[in-house]
């Protein structure tokens, strides 16, 4: 059997490259302009090789019963890793998947094509259009990974996405969304400050060095009206590889605490990460 080759594409945002992983048989990585953007493992849908993906993977898991079917809507696609994910660890999930970039869902298309039976729909749209103009309480999640190059484009950090946001899900239902920041965590607590102005319940789900403000890196905000699986979420991210924690109730409210919520007149992307932050060389 011929040995994959790396595919290089020029595509709406860049140029994206697909990397064989010369340890697993049929996984690619995907960057866009060198930064690393998502891993999918062809074979096994259910391994996750980033970590901040797997701590989102967790927040499925923790949606409903274990392998009861859900609804959900994917802000942000890049190679499809969490619709893959779910679509193999809760069968007959309707998903709903909004990529920006219709050269990289082509791309993806097809050299790492999601099998027709798994249930995700594809859609070429603004993630902010897209959500604003979906039914409401139509999703039982909404899981937000959309970044332009490495940033969080400014028109998904405010109070009226976060409403956008809320109106899409069902009751009970919950968001969750990959950020990433620094110290000080200007972004992120002007995050935890605008989501809460909306839902009444929220965590954040990240490594210790990086809540320490040691260094920049992804953090994972969950959100939702009711109340979240806070111990369950908690025994699943201090088991991983590399243990994170989940903050909540008086330990987040100091971290957020006078911050600011954000409006669409005042918003800003997320801070550019440091130079090799995400960066695969």
């Amino acid at each position: 059997m011929d040995e994959p080759i790396p595919v290089i594409r020029a595509v709406d945002c860049g140029t994206a490259k697909l990397m064989p992983d010369v340890d697993r048989r049929r996984a690619w990585l995907l960057t866009v302009d060198g930064a690393a953007q998502s891993y999918v493992d062809l074979d096994d849908p259910t391994h996750l090789e980033f970590e901040y993906v797997r701590r989102m993977a967790h927040v499925l898991d923790t949606a409903a019963a274990p392998g009861a079917p859900l609804d959900a809507l994917h802000l942000g696609g890049g190679a499809l890793t969490l619709p893959r994910y779910l679509a193999a660890t809760r069968p007959g999930s309707r998903q709903r998947v909004i990529e920006a970039d219709r050269a990289l869902i082509d791309l993806v298309a097809a050299h790492l094509p999601v099998p027709p039976e798994a249930g995700v729909e594809v859609c070429a749209a603004d993630a902010r259009a897209a959500l604003e103009t979906a039914p409401p309480a139509s999703a039982d999640l909404v899981v937000g990974d959309v970044f332009g190059g490495s940033r969080v484009p400014a028109h998904l950090t405010t109070v009226e996405y976060a409403r956008a946001v809320a109106r899409v899900l069902r009751p009970g239902g919950a968001y969750a969304a990959n950020l990433a920041d620094g110290a000080p965590f200007t972004f992120l607590r002007s995050q935890l400050a605008t989501f809460g102005t909306v839902f009444a319940r929220l965590c954040l789900i990240a490594e210790p060095g990086v809540l320490r403000g040691r260094r920049f890196g992804n953090a994972v905000l969950v959100a939702s009206q009711t109340e979240l699986p806070l111990d369950d979420l908690a025994r699943r991210a201090a088991a991983d590889a590399f243990p994170a924690r989940v903050e909540h109730g008086p330990r987040l409210d100091r971290f957020t605490d006078g911050a600011a919520a954000v409006s669409d007149l005042a918003a800003e992307p997320s801070p550019a990460p440091p130079a090799g932050a995400f960066s695969t060389g």
